[in-house]
């Protein structure tokens, strides 16, 4: 099975937990069978590769959530990057172009693309392979899952199916309409648009090339900044004749707020938190080593991380959007592909991150020009290298690089750093990357 998940998302709409480096997806608040915490990603990738373990997964998503993505998916999943932000259509063309000429996959073999972060169980997986055997036998050149409707959400588009049977043609498609609307969709036998769907990889690489000059997946990635923003349903599936629908029934929900998210979470509270008995259809998550203490409280979310601390009315914090546009913050949190930061403190000329690298990994061998950094060892062992000079550090260590010099350090366990970065201007942008020589 060929699947690409398509993972985006700006972080707003679960802030203070996601950023825009930190999306939903990464957040770890779902309970593995085992009882250790998750993330959407994790838990998606997982289920997938139960239903299939030999299944190619590849991510459609933007450079700054690949960190994570190898940070918590490891090195054997494909990644598909967006130069930048070009909807759905031109993404998924990138993608479909990458397992063409990267990966190497045939033309006649199908795709299924499926968002990243519903909360599904593992018919929904199992449903998955079915589209995909859709696609690749049948005669349709493209076949989309249509969700059951649980209640007339005025949240998503509609396909209207042309009968009741398990999988047909498809009638219309509508946009998203108001709650009246909606039931009267849902009357007609309406499905949820999901934005799940399946294809031979050549209908859509066949598409791209249709509406894009292009010769292969990299002159697309090098154009990609010219594309026009369209969406997949506009560019290509409201215009497609041959195209079914698969209806699907079992548990999807869209987990894009704070009220949704947390009627799927296994504990009340995650992190460092404490209720009350006499609270009532309350949920805490608290990334910080404060502790929470929650009294009296009804149908509350509380969350808080470095990026800042939310608490909110379930109801009202759909609409934490607008608000959190209004604040002005460096990243306080973010995963990387050699491990984590956090920020614990900013001042005038100074900040101080705990950094964290996973065994075996390492930073980038980079210098700055307007700030010194000072980093204290924690706990674990490695090595750093300070203008090509390497040296063994172990707890207790100090290490001081001017600006201008070269340094990284190397994991040899788990490695705990206090970096300290002093200087007039601190910025992201003051970093220069180098090869390291062997």
């Amino acid at each position: 099975m060929n699947i690409i998940l398509l993972s985006g998302g700006s972080g707003k709409r679960l802030w203070p937990l996601s950023n825009d480096i930190r999306s939903k997806q990464f957040i770890k608040i779902f309970k593995t069978p085992q009882g250790e915490y998750e993330s959407m990603v994790q838990r998606v990738y997982r289920q997938l590769l139960r239903t299939d373990k030999d299944a190619r997964v590849t991510i459609a998503t933007s450079r700054t959530q690949v960190s994570s993505i190898r940070n918590q998916l490891g090195e054997a999943v494909g990644i598909s990057v967006e130069p930048c932000r070009r909807d759905t259509f031109p993404a998924i063309a990138l993608a479909t172009a990458y397992l063409h000429d990267v990966q190497g996959v045939s033309a006649e073999e199908p795709v299924v693309v499926c968002p990243v972060d519903p909360a599904v169980e593992q018919d929904y997986f199992e449903a998955l392979a079915k589209l995909g055997q859709l696609a690749a036998e049948g005669d349709a050149n493209l076949v989309l899952m249509g969700i059951e409707p649980t209640y007339p959400s005025e949240k998503y588009g509609y396909i209207i199916p042309g009968s009741r049977d398990a999988v047909s043609g498809v009638k219309a498609f509508k946009e998203k309409p108001d709650a009246e609307t909606a039931k009267e969709y849902i009357s007609r036998g309406a499905l949820w648009n999901g934005g799940v769907f399946a294809y031979k990889l050549k209908y859509v690489l066949d598409k791209a090339h249709e509406l894009i000059d292009f010769t292969d997946y990299h002159d697309l990635f090098d154009r990609y900044e010219t594309l026009t923003r369209i969406s997949l349903d506009y560019a290509v599936v409201e215009k497609e004749e041959h195209i079914k629908v698969m209806r699907f029934n079992g548990q999807w929900k869209d987990l894009g707020t704070w009220n949704t998210l947390t009627e799927a979470m296994d504990d009340a509270c995650v992190g460092n938190a404490i209720q009350n008995e006499t609270c009532r259809n309350v949920h805490v998550i608290n990334e910080l080593d404060l502790p929470v203490l929650c009294m009296g409280l009804k149908d509350i979310v509380v969350s808080a991380s470095p990026e800042g601390i939310l608490v909110s009315d379930k109801e009202q914090s759909s609409y934490i959007k607008p608000y959190v546009d209004e604040i002005e913050r460096p990243v306080m949190f973010a995963e990387k592909s050699w491990g984590s930061f956090r920020v614990m403190d900013i001042e005038d000329g100074s900040m101080t991150i705990k950094v964290t690298l996973n065994a075996g990994h390492m930073m980038n061998y980079h210098s700055h020009k307007l700030r010194d950094e000072v980093w204290t060892i924690i706990s674990g062992t490695g090595r750093t290298i300070v203008d090509g000079m390497e040296q063994p550090v172990k707890p207790g260590d100090v290490v001081t690089m001017q600006a201008g010099c070269r340094h990284t350090i190397i994991a040899d366990t788990e490695l705990k750093v206090m970096e300290v970065q002093l200087g007039e201007e601190i910025s992201v942008h003051d970093k220069q990357k180098f090869r390291l020589e062997s």
